[in-house]
């Protein structure tokens, strides 16, 4: 499967990507023979709101890569349907313009009630993406707040989208994604306060101390996304920050922790599942009512769960 990945075959990727959303053993034989290959696209993550214009902006960026002559890859983390846990695929509708488009990406991932705002499948999706030929893949999360955080892990380059006129945009600053932001976006800047959001901003950023050149003090660029302005401006910040992160070595470390990272959430998700087993093959099936009315505690149970793990029969 993998080969045909390589030649750009989107309909084979696609099925590699359902299959590492499912879970299947067979992705992950493909991912075995994908890796050694990937780490080089660029991956610019998209956090903010919801209804600060991420979609919006990101379709606009396609464009601005696009007629740079590169291929684009797009991974937009959409809630789960609370029916049949899949992707709502708000996100693809806003970006249809590119649908025909051979050297456009375009692929929703549910979050499948992983906190973050990332969908656990969306570093291996990346990778995919990236062996089919995006120089560029850019990574939308679902806009949940404060947990957006964890898409720093995965991108190299991070944008934080906010709009004037939508309440305390210190606040809404002070919440967790400061640290991630490389860039700060405010978008709708055709509106009443947006001087006052990009005040705000910098006022923030003058608090964070000085690392030196060897630390990137974030942007702030003004867009109104929905007529493309300020998308160029976007542009040049974003190769800015790549220029740096290269130049400062940064880069190189910030591949060394995703890699590290990405280990460690395989390993989770392999003891989760000896877990569930143990759970529900080797322990008493009424273990939620003995835990429940008290006939017994969670940590004789955990430590019986263990003891089952690290003696391998499940």
């Amino acid at each position: 499967m993998y080969e045909k990945v390589y030649q750009g075959d989107t309909r084979t990727a696609s099925r590699l990507m359902r299959d590492i959303e499912e879970g299947l053993p067979q992705a992950r034989a493909e991912m075995k023979r994908l890796y050694p290959q990937s780490g080089k696209a660029r991956i610019i993550g998209i956090t903010g709101s919801p209804g600060a214009g991420k979609s919006t902006l990101c379709d606009c960026l396609i464009s601005h890569y696009r007629k740079q002559g590169c291929k684009v890859g797009v991974v937009a983390i959409d809630p789960s349907s609370p029916f049949s846990g899949g992707a709502i695929l708000g996100d693809r509708i806003r970006m249809s313009r590119h649908a025909d488009d051979e050297g456009v990406f375009i692929r929703s991932l549910a979050t499948r009630g992983q906190t973050g705002g990332l969908s656990r499948a969306a570093c291996d999706v990346s990778a995919v993406m990236e062996a089919w030929g995006a120089q560029i893949v850019i990574v939308e999360t679902v806009g949940a707040g404060q947990a957006e955080v964890e898409v720093r892990r995965l991108a190299t380059s991070s944008i934080v989208v906010l709009t004037p006129g939508m309440g305390d945009e210190v606040q809404a600053i002070k919440a967790g994604i400061m640290e991630i932001a490389d860039i700060f976006v405010v978008n709708k800047a055709d509106r009443e306060g947006v001087e006052r959001t990009v005040n705000d901003i910098r006022g923030v950023l003058e608090l964070l101390p000085d690392g030196g050149p060897q630390v990137w003090r974030p942007q702030i660029v003004k867009t109104v996304a929905f007529r493309n302005e300020g998308i160029a401006e976007l542009g040049q910040a974003l190769d800015g920050h790549h220029a740096f992160m290269l130049e400062s070595g940064v880069l190189a470390k910030r591949a060394r922790e995703r890699a590290e990272l990405q280990l460690f959430d395989l390993l989770h998700e392999h003891v989760q599942l000896k877990i569930n087993a143990v759970l529900e093959k080797k322990l008493d099936p009424q273990w939620r009512e003995m835990l429940a009315s008290r006939r017994t505690d969670p940590y004789t149970l955990a430590e019986g769960v263990l003891k089952e793990i690290l003696n391998g029969d499940d």
